[in-house]
């Protein structure tokens, strides 16, 4: 019979027991130890992957600052170049400003020069000044003539333009109302001395000194011209006479080439003065007749030819104004022109 002893068996259970609970919990806190050494190094792990991308941006960083320095360094080296160059044309520069401060100096020594002559000149012109303000009130006294003068000078040559141009103006009125008339203006015309030329085929058959049927018309026209220049205005303040005169050609002789060429021109003014019931006759003193045969031919007619014949057997009609001699001087005042500065003048005063 085996002998228990209660004691050390109760003890060697509990021992057994106690061993059985303590491996469990080593093993737990190994295992714990095992994860965290695994967390270690996955955090080891992961932060090495972390610090070898960094790296490589940073050498990435890196290259990219020494590419930026080295054309730092170019810009650099360009800009000491162009500060050496800023450099030469400043010391350029600098010694141009000495240039013109040299030239400076002797412009100004000239200046005071001048200046000094200039004091004199001032000296000279102020006398001379005087003098000038004398001239001037004598020359404003002159100027102010000068001035009536001119404007006097310029009324006269309007009055002498308008006595010049009242025979053309009438002579033309005339001329266009018969050319209307007649349909032909080459059979009217107006001559270098302003008088009006008609063709005496117009009005007379040949060696005849009776007036054509066909032509009373176109003296019609004449007796309205005549009527409205005469009545016009003042014309009749200027007109002296109407004259119509014959004339002829060659052919034939000197005594009946007058007698012909005076009955035409009677025939021409009787029929002024009787026609359109004698509209003109409150004017006939101012009408008269000539014949002046061969004796007054157109200059530069051949009268060996046809053509020539025909051109000098005309009537001609002119208007003689009053006091012929004026009218001499006007001519030949209209023959000079007036000065430019004369007629600026006038112009800026009147």
């Amino acid at each position: 019979m085996k002998r228990l002893h209660s004691g050390r068996s109760d003890a060697f259970v509990k021992s057994e027991e106690g061993e059985q609970g303590f491996w469990p919990s080593y093993a737990d806190m190994m295992s714990a130890v095992a994860l965290i050494l695994f967390f270690l190094m996955l955090l080891s792990y992961t932060q090495n992957i972390i610090t070898g991308n960094t790296l490589r941006t940073t050498q990435q960083a890196l290259l990219n600052t020494e590419e930026t320095l080295s054309v730092t360094q170019g810009d650099l080296e360009q800009s000491k170049l162009s500060l050496l160059e800023m450099q030469s044309r400043l010391a350029a520069t600098i010694q141009q400003v000495a240039n013109a401060e040299e030239e400076l100096s002797r412009i100004t020594i000239s200046l005071d020069d001048a200046r000094s002559q200039l004091s004199q000149q001032q000296a000279t012109l102020s006398e001379q000044d005087e003098q000038l303000q004398a001239q001037a009130a004598l020359i404003s006294a002159q100027e102010e003539y000068v001035s009536e003068a001119t404007q006097e000078l310029v009324s006269m040559r309007e009055q002498m333009h308008t006595l010049a141009f009242l025979r053309l103006s009438i002579v033309s009125q005339v001329r266009d109302s018969m050319a209307n008339t007649l349909g032909d203006s080459s059979t009217v015309s107006v001559s270098d001395s302003g008088s009006l030329v008609l063709s005496d085929g117009v009005f007379f058959e040949v060696n005849s000194s009776d007036v054509l049927d066909a032509a009373k018309p176109s003296l019609d026209r004449l007796i309205d011209a005549f009527y409205t220049a005469l009545s016009e205005g003042d014309n009749l303040r200027y007109i002296d006479s109407i004259v119509i005169s014959g004339h002829t050609d060659w052919d034939g002789t000197n005594w009946e080439n007058r007698i012909l060429s005076t009955n035409r021109a009677n025939a021409v003014l009787n029929y002024l003065l009787t026609g359109r019931a004698g509209k003109l006759q409150p004017y006939a003193q101012y009408f008269s007749a000539a014949g002046y045969g061969e004796e007054r031919p157109i200059p530069g007619t051949d009268q060996s030819t046809p053509e020539g014949r025909a051109a000098n057997r005309r009537i001609e009609i002119s208007i003689i104004l009053k006091d012929d001699s004026i009218l001499d001087v006007v001519d030949s005042y209209l023959a000079i022109d007036m000065p430019e500065g004369m007629t600026a003048t006038v112009t800026a005063e009147g």
